[in-house]
């Protein structure tokens, strides 16, 4: 069948979902890796989630927050560009301001706004062909800001934990090169993301956990549980949980990724060459060295600089999920050809 290219301004394309990537079949290793993974990370969340979610975050946090950015820009680069990233960054760069101001209910109440104004920002960019669905977005992004407006606390422990499962869906979007064991991969990926936190919220493994209350593992636990829940034996469940899919959150983006889709950091060096393959590593791992020191002397204040220097791979990652799902109607109908024509067939 004959190929109509007709040359199109990239800014009226709707976004699409990047091709599935390199085709690849998996051996055991990344299964057996998931899974002794889990199991570690499960037992230490059981018998001390406090210093899991501390030592994780200490160790890990900046490290993978690079490697996180460096993936999805490299990854999602037709979405990360142009005026929708800027818009982006100065959004997400509010949110930075507001957490590194004194906790209240002003600064709260902006980077509430602001977290909205990016998801109304990739309704726009993903619907602005569809106005009714755009409408209809707009809408339900109204009242879900109003509730969570109305009652902030709720909002950001979702969003804590909201943060750690969001790794399931770049796994199953990248699943899709995959020739065969697709099924058993993201079998494999619900399981640690859905079925282990259910049972230890479930209470069936209460008989495991150590308790060890007062100082780090109250405030912990009173961050991680919604307030009508907080009661001792919950907030050590959702404090388990945290620190378990955080382990896992760490799993998957210094690890995985990484290992088994380099042809996203192959793109990310393309863009930015300063970062070019073992820099992004030092990066992150110089900056995670020096942010240990600091949670060493203050782990509050080492909290609450990583909490303001994580916003942008925390935000940026819900933003280019909703677009690209928001386009995916589209991919069916047009592609992109490497000069950015559409290409009809």
């Amino acid at each position: 069948m004959a190929t109509e290219v007709a040359a199109v301004p990239a800014s009226t394309v709707p976004p699409l979902w990047p091709a599935p990537g390199p085709a690849a079949r998996l051996g055991t290793a990344p299964f057996a890796g998931f899974a002794l993974a889990a199991v570690l990370a499960l037992t230490l969340a059981l018998r001390a989630p406090t210093g899991l979610a501390v030592l994780g975050l200490a160790a890990f946090g900046l490290l993978h927050n690079v490697l996180e950015l460096r993936y999805v820009a490299g990854r999602f680069a037709a979405v990360l560009a142009g005026p929708l990233l800027r818009l982006l960054l100065a959004l997400v760069t509010g949110i930075v301001l507001c957490r590194l101001l004194p906790p209240s209910r002003v600064s709260q109440a902006a980077e509430i706004l602001l977290a909205y104004g990016l998801l109304a920002a990739a309704c726009r960019h993903g619907l602005r062909s569809r106005p009714r669905l755009l409408a209809g977005s707009a809408v339900l992004l109204a009242g879900a800001c109003a509730a969570s407006l109305a009652f902030p606390a709720y909002h950001f422990v979702v969003l804590a934990h909201l943060h750690n499962v969001v790794p399931l869906l770049f796994l199953a979007e990248w699943s899709r090169r995959l020739r065969r064991g697709r099924a058993a991969f993201l079998v494999l990926q619900c399981g640690w993301v859905l079925l282990v936190p259910a049972l230890l919220l479930s209470g069936l493994l209460d008989g495991l956990l150590v308790r060890s209350p007062g100082g780090w593992t109250d405030r912990l636990a009173a961050a991680y549980t919604p307030p009508a829940w907080l009661t001792p034996e919950a907030g050590l469940r959702f404090l388990a949980v945290f620190a378990f899919l955080q382990s896992m959150h760490y799993v998957v983006w210094v690890w995985f990724l990484p290992r088994y889709a380099p042809e996203a950091a192959e793109r990310f060096d393309a863009r930015v060459p300063a970062l070019r393959g073992w820099r992004a590593w030092a990066l992150g791992a110089g900056a995670g060295a020096l942010l240990a020191l600091l949670f060493a002397a203050d782990y509050a204040q080492g909290r609450s600089l990583y909490a303001a220097l994580a916003s942008y791979h925390a935000y940026l990652e819900f933003p280019v999920l909703l677009t690209l799902v928001l386009g995916v109607g589209g991919r069916a109908r047009t592609e992109r050809s490497a000069d950015g024509a559409e290409v009809k067939r």
